[in-house]
């Protein structure tokens, strides 16, 4: 739809209209059976796997539906102009969409009301047409279809006898009652409905009138089709015959410039139609207030959000004009963001299989009068947003993140709802028949030229009042009760009246355009202050257009991470999802690519919103509050509009006599004429004002007209660069409307399975990156790019992508989740497999036992075992809910590739239930797909621990102690205390001379320290520990607590309990996925030597130098200062910064250690400890400090709270040794920031000289200065310590 070349005079590009077509029933073919219904009956017949020749022999003749129920084909009787090359004529799919469900028969007794709905048809490059259509019903003159007709109604009433019969058991009695229960196929009921005779019926059949445009002017394509409609059914002919009005919309009726108004002529009056101008929001003539009124506030803003999300929404309605209201309603509402997938608000019932596709997609579904939601097979629902537009329902997706202030919004929303009296919570009763026909019984009014006077011919006095909501209720009720509404005659001067209703149609309409523009305002004026600042993170492109656009996969487009962390907290969850959408992504391709050529028109006016933003409130654009900020352009832009409507801009051509053959274009009441097609089949050559431009301003108009709309796309090679760079995730942006054999809808699912596998491969990378990015991070490279909550929309998102990959090619649904329902047959064929065979579960490698024989028995890795963990969660409720779970814990224990791979070497149960083109059974690509999971094995995600933390988790325990040196089992009664970041465990006493238990708590996430101890009774009380291992047995993750130290009385430093720091321990390689768990070799730990716990650059036995010592200080301070430069949530456990290997604690060990005098006489240890409580005695007797009297008041208060801290950590009730009791102090100091006050305390006090050799670390004073310095750093923070550290101690 593309208009590159200059248009000649009167060309289609600047034309209001583009075709004219009619639709109905061709007399010479006869009737015909609507072969795409029968082709979908089939692919049901298929989806269900019943046998298709069944289905073949229903669906031909369809014998259980009645002759007058059933669908016949529809052809496209004639369409004017022939083609026009931008816009090519599309037959079929303009005949599937005009008449959706085909032809449909209607007899004297059925109502025969008019019906308009609209379509619309979106072309591969995303451009769309608009059609508008209105159907009526003729009767039928044709002999041959009426015989037709009464012989497939003697076929079907034979066919129910028979079957009446046939279900009965032959006696009349039981038929008798069979009736009376009133059985639907009750003969009564077949008389009476169901029949059509010939010489007693009328029969009427559909037919259809149809405009085709480029840009959606709703209201005035009806008026003009209305008033066409009634022309035909007056019992006046028309002014002028049809063919003038056809021909004068067709070729002399102009677009609109952007901004103007114009006027043309219809039948019998003049139509107006308006088009905002280049600074206000794109046209929608959909009015809005229905799509209020249908869904109810509330549900609309989540549907909204449903869309914004890429959600997959079906709606569902009887009538395809409410499918249309809603869907462009909503789309509209998205400004300046455009749907990017598949978009049929329509869907022809031949088209049903289109619900597979495993893409997001916005349809709309006719409901069959009186179906149950129930009873409507969707093949996937795990990301379903399913609209049930009559029953006012709504079926939400799980975990639907919430629209940032929501409640202020829809407030907001309610109060411009109220101001047009329209109830926000909507009106179920939304009066249909008011909509439908108010405008042709008032416009019968209107038109009625005859002195001011109604003809006393009589007119139905319902159909006079249908508009009104109470008439129509006490109109059924009459209707029930069988009292009829008799039809009235009136005569009453009518010339006011013919006003008033004149006025009364205009104001209705001026207010629902005001409506629509300030609900757009208001959805609009959200966004611009939701992404005000977003050009800020814009990542522009260094190259040119060629390069940005062949490289645009490897590219990120914009800084997620910054965008985000600028955000309230509310927002996160809703904005971490939207900003990975395809709509987002296109967004700000558009806005990259305005460097090179003229903007986006969306863009353009989006962009204009935010500087007028910026001009009016200068706040500081760093600065993101969430205070709801209303919309305050509401009064203009409603003004704007009917400024527009009121002064009219333009006014077209008349209709006007065309030159026609004489005695053609005969008028026959309640029939459309067979137009003359040879006037009708091109413009005229030069009588209209707006053709007669210079070819060059036409031009230069032509160009700009194609940027103001977003029609025009040049479809050369950068169109088709555009679309590849666009086409990320969707292969198959909308399917064709026509053409469907079997080997079409094998193409389209072979484009669905490409697409699918490509959009595996960028999500898989994705992850990766950004997680592999963030790990790199924290081993101190580059800069993190990747917070908890980006990572969590990642892995959302890939459930979303396991779920659409389950359900494509279904053979029957089962449940809402695909793959859990999968997983579920795949359990329950192995469980009989087991119990037939009762073999034991391979339980992976043989494990290794470490050098002491204690080791923790090796978990079994089974994918039943996993989904056993998830089903005994209480707190999952749905079966989608389960999946996603089992997602999760598979990622995190890196077996989601190989558990996958398990399911589906199930080939049998594949078979059984995916159809062939099925993704899952496309061996290369499963197998291509799996690989692509297999490498998200590289990086460690906790995303399930840290998601379901209220769930009970069974923990094993093992205690390993060093053999050869002490005893492996103590006489004393050992304790063991757990801790994570989400709590502990309290004590937990250990069954004596055991040295394994399991425990079952609640989940106390990632593991951080292990308190052990023993109360010293009995002979054997002394215990040499090597390492404590704890494992998470539903995840399977490991950490060892290693401790190398004695505990007992005398021994080391006289400790009963440690508190030991965690490490997670990883798998070494992939063939070790078997035995995760297993202990890695023992590191041996010499009797009471120290842990040289120095950056590892020293061998265990040399002593590190001065150097070392200071940069191991400040490895561990400035780790304490990266972690506090994280989000919050990402920060992970500040316990193992502090005391952990490489902590605080180990480096200022090491400074207190250097030089330190402790090998004395008789090899009785002296520790640290010693020198800080000899310190503590010297500060509590002495009182001489420096001269300078502000010093000493300093010295006296450092003095003081040191010698308090000491203290309390000395008599605290627990048994804890002196080197535990040096790493309290430590831990306290820097939480109460009074080490750098402490240390140069230290180094002068006397006892230094004394226990440290002269060329100690503490006593060089510019070792100790820098020092301070380096720990000066940590002043800033707010430092808060694990309960499990400081227990006990009461400073």
């Amino acid at each position: 739809m593309s208009g590159s070349a200059a248009p000649g005079p009167g060309s289609a590009p600047c034309r209001f209209a583009h075709y004219f077509v009619v639709c109905g029933t061709d007399a010479d073919s006869g009737l015909e059976p609507d072969e795409l219904a029968v082709l979908y009956q089939w692919l049901e017949a298929d989806r269900h796997g019943k046998s298709s020749d069944t289905a073949n022999r229903t669906s031909g003749e369809n014998f259980d539906q009645s002759p007058l129920r059933r669908t016949f084909k529809s052809k496209v009787l004639a369409h004017y102009p022939q083609n026009i090359e931008w816009n090519p004529f599309d037959q079929d799919a303009v005949n599937m969409l005009c008449m959706p469900k085909g032809l449909s028969f209607r007899t004297q007794i059925d109502n025969r009301d008019p019906q308009f709905h609209s379509f619309i048809i979106t072309r591969e490059d995303g451009s769309r047409t608009y059609g508008f259509v209105l159907t009526f019903y003729e009767e039928v003159t044709s002999k041959q279809i009426c015989t037709a007709m009464q012989t497939l109604y003697q076929m079907h009433n034979a066919e129910q006898y028979s079957s009446v019969y046939a279900s009965s058991s032959c006696s009349m009695d039981s038929l008798a009652s069979s009736i009376d229960e009133g059985d639907a196929t009750s003969l009564a009921k077949l008389q009476q409905y169901n029949s059509y005779d010939i010489s007693r019926d009328t029969l009427y059949v559909s037919k259809c009138i149809c405009l085709i445009t480029p840009l959606p002017f709703m209201q005035a394509c009806k008026k003009f089709l209305i008033q066409l409609y009634k022309a035909v059914t007056s019992q006046q002919p028309p002014p002028l015959p049809l063919e003038s009005y056809i021909h004068n919309i067709l070729y002399e009726v102009p677009l609109p410039p952007p901004g103007r108004s114009l006027k043309f002529y219809g039948v019998y009056e003049p139509i107006v139609c308006q088009r905002p101008g280049p600074s206000e929001l794109p046209l929608s003539d959909y009015p809005l207030r229905e799509a209020f009124e249908l869904l109810g506030l509330e549900n609309l803003v989540q549907v909204f959000s449903c869309v914004l999300l890429e959600m997959q929404i079906l709606l569902y309605s009887q009538d395809y004009q409410r499918l249309m209201t809603v869907a462009e309603g909503i789309t509209t509402l998205l400004f300046p963001f455009q749907w990017q997938h598949v978009y049929v608000p329509i869907l022809p019932a031949s088209l049903l299989h289109f619900l597979d596709a495993p893409v997001p997609y916005l349809m709309g579904l006719q409901s069959k009068e009186g179906t149950d939601r129930s009873k409507l097979e969707l093949p996937q629902e795990a990301n379903l947003c399913f609209v049930d537009i009559d029953n006012h329902f709504i079926e939400l997706p799980e975990e639907l993140p919430q629209f940032p202030n929501k409640l202020e919004f829809i407030q907001e929303i309610s109060e411009v709802l109220l101001q047009f009296g329209i109830p926000p919570e909507g009106n179920l009763h939304c009066s249909e028949s008011a909509t439908k026909l108010k405008n042709l019984v008032l416009n019968d009014l209107v038109n009625d030229k005859k002195n001011g006077n109604i003809p006393s011919n009589t007119i139905n006095m319902y159909e006079l009042l249908k508009g009104n909501e109470t008439i129509a209720r006490l109109q059924a009720l009459a209707k029930r009760t069988g009292v009829t509404v008799e039809k009235m005659t009136i005569t009453v001067p009518m010339a006011e009246k013919e006003r008033d209703v004149k006025l009364q149609c205009e104001e209705e309409e001026l207010r629902d355009y005001k409506l629509n523009v300030q609900l757009r305002e208001v959805f609009a004026n959200r966004f611009t202050q939701m992404f005000a600042d977003y050009e800020a993170f814009v990542i522009q492109a260094a190259q040119d257009m060629e390069s940005w656009l062949t490289n645009r996969e490897q590219m990120q487009n914009f800084d997620k991470a910054s965008f985000l962390s600028d955000q309230p907290e509310p927002y996160l969850p809703f904005l971490s999802h939207f900003i990975e959408t395809q709509m987002f992504a296109t967004f700000i391709d558009n806005k990259i690519m305005s460097q090179w050529e003229e903007k986006d028109p969306f863009l353009r006016v989006f962009d204009s919103r935010i500087e007028k933003i910026r001009l009016y409130n200068v706040r500081a654009p760093a600065l993101r509050t969430s205070i709801y900020q209303k919309c305050s352009t509401l009064k203009e832009a409603a003004q704007s509009i009917e400024q527009r409507l009121m002064k009219i801009d333009h006014t077209a051509i008349h209709p006007h006599l065309l030159d026609m053959k004489i005695g053609q274009g005969k008028y026959e009441q309640g029939f459309f004429p067979k137009l003359q097609s040879d006037v009708l089949a091109t413009g005229p050559t030069n009588n209209n004002r707006w053709a007669s431009r210079s070819a060059t301003t036409q031009r230069r108009k032509d160009r700009l007209r194609q940027h103001s709309e977003h029609i025009g796309l040049d479809n050369d090679l950068r169109e088709k660069y555009m679309q590849e760079a666009r086409s990320l995730g969707k292969n198959l942006r909308q399917p064709k409307l026509s053409d469907l054999s079997p080997a079409v809808i094998a193409q389209t699912n072979w484009k669905f399975v490409e697409g699918l596998l490509k959009e595996c491969r960028m999500k898989t990378k994705r992850m990766l990156v950004e997680k592999m990015g963030h790990e790199a991070v924290e081993l101190g490279h580059g800069e993190a790019n990747i917070t908890g909550l980006e990572e969590n929309t990642l892995i959302a998102s890939l459930c979303d992508l396991l779920e659409r990959i389950w359900s494509h090619g279904l053979q029957v649904k089962q449940g809402k989740s695909a793959l859990w329902s999968h997983l579920l047959q795949y359990q329950e064929r192995e469980e009989k497999q087991e119990h037939m065979a009762e073999s034991p579960v391979a339980l992976g490698p043989e494990r290794r036992k470490s050098d002491t024989g204690i080791t923790l028995p090796t978990l079994r890795v089974s994918l039943i075992h996993d989904m056993r963990h998830i089903q005994n969660m209480s707190e999952i409720k749905t079966d989608v809910g389960r999946a996603r779970a089992w997602i999760r814990l598979s990622l995190e224990k890196k077996l989601l590739s190989q558990h996958l791979k398990q399911l589906l070497s199930n080939q049998a149960l594949a078979k059984k239930l995916y159809k062939r083109y099925a993704f899952l059974r496309c061996e290369e690509e499963r197998e291509q797909f799996l690989y692509h999971l297999l490498s998200l094995n590289a990086v460690d995600y906790f995303c399930f621990t840290s998601v379901f933390t209220t769930i009970m988790i069974p923990y094993r325990t093992v205690i390993i102690p060093i053999k050869k040196l002490s005893n492996a089992i103590t006489t004393s009664n050992p304790w063991i205390c757990v801790s994570g970041e989400l709590g502990d465990t309290g004590i937990m006493q250990i069954p004596k001379n055991l040295l394994e238990m399991t425990f079952e708590c609640q989940n106390l996430g990632k593991l951080t320290t292990v308190q052990i101890g023993h109360d010293n009774s009995g002979l054997l009380a002394k215990w040499l520990v090597d390492c404590v291992m704890v494992r998470s047995e539903i995840t399977g993750h490991t950490y060892k607590f290693p401790c190398g130290r004695w505990l007992g009385k005398g021994v080391d430093d006289g400790s009963l309990e440690r508190i030991l720091i965690g490490e997670l321990i990883t798998s070494t390689s992939d063939e070790d996925l078997g035995k995760q768990c297993r202990t890695p070799p023992q590191q041996k730990s010499p009797t009471t030597a120290r842990r040289l716990s120095i950056t590892s650059l020293t061998g265990k036995n040399t002593k590190p130098n001065a150097g070392q010592i200071q940069e191991g200080i400040g490895e561990a301070v400035n780790n304490i200062v990266k972690h506090f430069h994280k989000p919050e949530k990402e920060r992970g456990s500040l316990t193992i910064l502090l005391c952990g290997e490489n902590g605080l604690v180990a480096a200022l060990e090491q400074v207190f250690h250097h030089g330190f005098k402790s090998a004395r006489i008789f090899h009785k240890n002296v520790f640290i400890w010693d020198f800080i409580e000899k310190a503590v005695a010297y500060f509590e007797t002495t009182d001489q400090f420096g001269d300078n009297e502000e010093d000493v008041l300093l010295q006296r208060s450092s003095c003081k709270t040191f010698c308090h801290y000491v203290n309390a950590i000395s008599t605290a009730p627990r048994n804890i040794g002196k080197d535990g009791k040096f790493q309290i102090l430590v831990c306290l100091g820097t939480r109460d920031h009074f080490l750098p006050q402490w240390i140069p305390l230290l180094a002068e006090c006397p006892a230094i000289t004394r226990m440290y050799e002269e060329n100690a670390f503490l006593r060089d004073r510019m070792t100790v200065n820098s020092l301070l310095r380096v720990l000066q750093t940590l002043q800033d923070f707010n430092i808060i310590l694990e309960g499990s550290l400081i227990k006990g101690v009461d400073v």
